[in-house]
């Protein structure tokens, strides 16, 4: 998941007035009356039944999670698939995509003094793994890269825990990427970290790793938020921590797998593009549903009503759940690679990736003017309390980056993440934990968007 996706939280309800040219103004359809019908019947198809959350209930339940490079990942691909054409989706198809390939193997923690004690623990994503015995050492908790800095003398030799608690996820999360690299600089053996959680009940989070290539790499993992505050107690009063660690991960060739890839192919414009979706992979802990199985079915349930209720508007909707956004991203420069030459015809790229709960609205980057239509068709989701539009300068979810980057207008669901973090990459990303009337409303945001911003007499400005 993106940075600026995650930080909807922090900024939601804030809403940017936009300056429009009154010439502008002008030439524009009066989208409030053009497609309230539309909306309404999409609304309504939409929370009208639970039939998206018994989809995201049969994907994960039958596939569980869904890593890059796993068997999983390539069933519920090739199942997907075939439930897209048996809706009568158009040129439903797997485009190939090279994915990373990391294997989590078997892994343990055990804390050997002052007192036996078996430590929750996950692997980072990306880590190596420890010797086949294991790496026992003691422990050095630090509660910032800062004070590493001043304590990197006391590292060497030591598994360095950074026990940094949660603020928000743009800014623990570094903990998570650069802390072994940083651990490794001062010396250390291997990396833990607390947990990237905004709550806890022994629940440790995993999450991808990024190694620099100047330093060694060394074994990382996540422990829960209990177990890592528990050490840095006893480092404080005085008692040696030493633990042990052991971990089976390791890295693989390079594996094949595929975005899933079906269309509405427009009545008019049928070279013009408006792209929605999110990603179908997920950690290798839980069952990946609100991360993202929820975001891409709720994608794939938009277009299947449009089709179902007869809509077909000028330009072509294709929805897209792409692979690998949680290890590498893949999947998206994977798209942007693969249709390079139609991306000036691109004409908006929405991603839910925030999970499936209840919206507010939607995560928009793009030009003053194409705020304004964004922010009137947005208006549309009145009835259901989910017309918010907040501006954001850099792409609100992850595979959609590279379009953006491209000048493709973007588009992010805001949602309540009040509960996100809670679950967030760990084996608490079960199905109990979104609501169907919820994963309803997100469909119908996605649709509407969608449908009335590929209807348009004119493309989005860019």
């Amino acid at each position: 998941m993106s940075l600026l996706g995650f930080l909807r939280t922090a900024a939601a309800g804030t809403l940017l007035i936009s300056i429009i040219p009154p010439q502008a103004s002008a030439q524009r359809p009066d989208i409030a009356t053009t497609y309230r019908a539309a909306a309404d019947s999409l609304i309504r198809a939409a929370t009208g039944d639970s039939a998206a959350y018994h989809r995201v209930a049969t994907l994960v339940d039958r596939f569980g999670h869904r890593l890059s490079g796993s068997a999983s990942l390539e069933a519920a691909i090739d199942w997907i698939l075939r439930e897209m054409k048996a809706d009568g989706l158009q040129n439903v198809r797997g485009e190939p995509v090279q994915v990373t390939h990391w294997e989590r193997g078997a892994e343990s923690a055990e804390l050997v003094k002052p007192r036996r004690y078996r430590l929750h623990l996950l692997g980072l994503g990306g880590s190596v793994g420890t010797p086949r015995g294991g790496i026992t050492a003691p422990v050095l908790v630090v509660a910032s890269f800062e004070e590493l800095e001043q304590r990197k003398k006391e590292a060497r030799g030591r598994i360095v825990l950074f026990d940094a608690p949660f603020t928000d996820y743009g800014e623990t999360r570094r903990y998570r990427s650069d802390g072994p690299s940083a651990a490794a600089r001062a010396g250390a053996v291997a990396c833990l970290i607390r947990s990237v959680a905004s709550f806890s009940i022994q629940s440790p989070h995993t999450g991808r790793t990024i190694y620099d290539s100047t330093v060694a790499r060394i074994p990382a993992a996540a422990l829960s938020v209990e177990d890592a505050m528990m050490l840095h107690r006893m480092q404080d009063r005085g008692d040696p921590v030493v633990v042990t660690m052991r971990m089976g991960a390791r890295q693989l060739p390079d594996a094949r797998s595929r975005n899933v890839v079906a269309e509405l192919v427009g009545r008019e414009k049928p070279d013009e593009v408006v792209v929605l979706g999110g990603h179908i992979d997920s950690w290798d802990v839980g069952q990946g549903a609100m991360d993202d199985a929820g975001g891409s079915v709720a994608a794939w349930e938009a277009v299947r009503l449009m089709h179902r209720l007869g809509l077909r508007p000028r330009r072509t909707v294709r929805v897209v759940l792409w692979t690998n956004e949680e290890n590498g991203l893949d999947g998206g420069n994977a798209y942007r690679d693969a249709h390079a030459a139609e991306l000036d015809r691109h004409v908006l790229a929405m991603e839910s990736d925030g999970g499936a709960f209840l919206p507010r609205g939607y995560l928009f980057v793009g030009s003053d003017s194409a705020t304004a239509i964004v922010r009137q068709v947005a208006a549309l989701l009145q009835p259901i309390n989910a017309a918010g539009v907040q501006r954001v300068e850099e792409s609100p979810e992850a595979d959609i980056g590279p379009l953006v980057e491209r000048g493709v207008p973007g588009v992010g669901l805001d949602v309540d993440g009040t509960r996100y973090f809670w679950y967030h990459h760990s084996d608490g990303d079960t199905l109990d934990k979104l609501d169907p009337a919820e994963v309803a409303r997100c469909v119908a945001v996605m649709a509407v968007m969608a449908y009335v911003v590929a209807d348009l007499p004119e493309a989005l400005p860019r």
